[in-house]
């Protein structure tokens, strides 16, 4: 991948791990978050799983991106730059308690 591919997913794999870290596991040393990451020729896969709270992905608003600097919240970007940079962003959670994120990044095509 390029550079602005990886720094991509560093960024989202990143945001997601602080999101498990202080909303699933409340900012506390609560439980663990597993990372397996999968690549071929195509695409990058990376599948982060807790045993946190869960939420409802669709409830999370979409930050206004437009606003003025003061007018933005210090938080809440994570998600967005997870949807905006990851080409897929799929959350599942389990009735015994286990949330999965998978995230997948295509590799450009050069011409």
């Amino acid at each position: 991948m390029d550079n602005s591919s990886t720094y991509q997913v560093e960024t989202a794999v990143d945001e997601a791990c602080s999101n498990i870290i202080e909303h699933a596991y409340q900012g506390e040393d609560k439980g663990d978050i597993l990372c397996t990451c999968q690549a071929d020729g195509e695409r990058l896969t990376v599948i982060l799983q807790d045993h946190g709270r869960s939420f409802d992905p669709l409830a999370v608003k979409t930050p206004d991106t437009k606003a003025g600097l003061k007018r933005r919240q210090s938080h809440g970007l994570g998600l967005y730059f997870i949807r905006r940079w990851m080409d897929e962003a799929n959350f599942e959670f389990s009735p015994q308690g286990v949330n999965t994120l998978t995230m997948v990044k295509y590799k450009k095509k050069t011409e």
